[in-house]
């Protein structure tokens, strides 16, 4: 009996041996894979600022670069000021301007970036800022009559909001809103 205890014993240290050596050596390679992502995410840490310094100056480059027509343009206008025709070089003053301008319309719509379309348009504080009121009877009440500065915005976000003139109609001076209600029910009940 002994010898058959023995023999079970023998068998169950051989078992346990094979686990500990299959533990052991499952053990080695889950700390060899986490070496392994430990030292992609190092890398990671080291590449991604990197990255997107990178990505920042590709982007700002681009703006950049997507400017200098239209100093150029400017630069051209200038030049042609100095001849002796005074209103010639006023004219291409103007125009060259005019080009500058519609260039970087273009430049900032290549951007994503689109001007708000303000005039004529009821007051929306998220899109609009309101400099003054103004009273016109033909218009509507909070519809924008004037733009005094033109606003933008990239994608759905305000860049800038469009600064207004909003029409305000004033009532009746004298009469307050509940006192005209009530001469409109007297005027009913005769």
């Amino acid at each position: 009996m002994a010898e058959k205890n023995s023999k079970k014993v023998t068998k169950q240290i051989e078992k346990l041996e094979k686990q500990i050596e299959e533990l052991t050596h499952e053990k080695q390679e889950l700390f060899e894979q986490l070496q392994r992502v430990s030292a992609d995410y190092a890398n990671f840490q080291k590449r991604a600022p990197r990255q997107i310094a990178d990505s920042v100056a590709y982007e700002k480059k681009a703006v950049l670069r997507s400017l200098l027509p239209s100093i150029d343009n400017l630069e051209h206008a200038l030049s042609h000021t100095s001849t002796a025709n005074r209103k010639e070089a006023l004219d291409d003053l103007i125009k060259g301007i005019q080009l500058v301008f519609e260039h970087m319309l273009d430049a900032l719509k290549a951007h994503g970036v689109k001007q708000i379309d303000a005039m004529g348009h009821p007051f929306d504080p998220n899109l609009h800022e309101a400099m003054m009121r103004q009273s016109d009877p033909d218009k509507d009440d909070d519809t924008v009559l004037e733009v005094y500065q033109a606003g933008y915005m990239i994608g759905e976000q305000v860049l800038r909001p469009s600064k207004v003139i909003v029409n305000k109609i004033e009532e009746e001076k004298g009469e307050s809103p509940d006192a005209a209600d009530e001469n409109n029910d007297t005027e009913q009940d005769s």
